[in-house]
Formats: structure tokens, C-alpha cells, sequence
């Protein structure tokens, strides 16, 4: 598969369609570590056998949050943090690959960081 470079107004265009495939994933992010949380007893005992709705629902919210994940992955970026909603797209800036840095919340990509740095070394655009 070709790399994909981003410009920022591409990475702006794509954000109506991830922005809520981002808010799905959190949402059922926080459902199944909730469920987890319920089940975690049950779970642990390796000689429980654990069956019912509440395991049932469980791996369904990991199902859809691997499809999710798959769906945005898709348009060619990477989902850095789950947790924190973070996305980067690649891209070149001033003749080396940077990443376009992007949060669940924000309206627009507004911050860039080297490829090495993180989220720690975001920088304005």
C-alpha cells in the first residue's frame, strides 16, 4: 500500500467523517471497560463460566470497536491513543515527514509534531 501524505486541508476535509467515528469509539470504549468492570470477578476466575448478556455485550462492544478502529484506519491514518482520541496523518512540512496532529474535540487540525516527538511536541501550525 503507498504512503499517504496529507495535506492540512485534506486532513480538515476528512475530519466530519472520523470526528464521529472517533465519538462511537469512546463511547463504546467507556461501555466495555464499564462491562468489564462489572464482570471483572467473573472473569478472573478462570473455573467461572461466564456466559449471559452482560458477556455477550462485551464482545460486542469489542467487535465494534475493532470495526471502528478499522474504519478510520481506513482512510489512512493512525489512531495513536484510544484513550485520548488521538489521530495523526502523515504529512511533509518544510521538506521532512511530520504528523499532523489531531484530537477527539478539536475543530480543525490546528498542530503538527515530528514523527519522534508525540503529542508531547505538538506544535502550531
Amino acid at each position: 500500500m503507498p504512503i499517504k501524505y496529507f495535506t492540512v486541508q485534506e486532513a480538515n476535509d476528512l475530519l466530519p467523517q472520523i470526528a464521529p467515528l472517533m465519538g462511537q469509539l469512546l463511547e463504546r470504549r467507556a461501555r466495555a471497560v464499564t462491562r468489564r468492570q462489572a464482570l471483572g470477578p467473573l472473569l478472573d476466575d478462570y473455573r467461572s463460566n461466564v456466559g449471559g448478556t452482560a458477556a455477550s455485550e462485551l464482545v460486542r462492544d469489542f467487535d465494534a470497536i475493532e470495526t471502528l478502529l478499522q474504519q478510520i484506519v481506513g482512510f489512512g491514518v493512525e489512531v495513536k491513543d484510544v484513550n485520548a482520541g488521538l489521530i495523526d496523518f502523515l504529512s511533509r512540512r518544510d521538506g521532512r515527514e511530520v504528523y499532523l496532529c489531531w484530537r477527539y474535540g478539536e475543530p480543525r487540525i490546528a498542530f503538527y509534531h515530528d514523527l519522534e516527538t508525540g503529542f508531547n511536541g505538538r506544535q502550531p501550525l
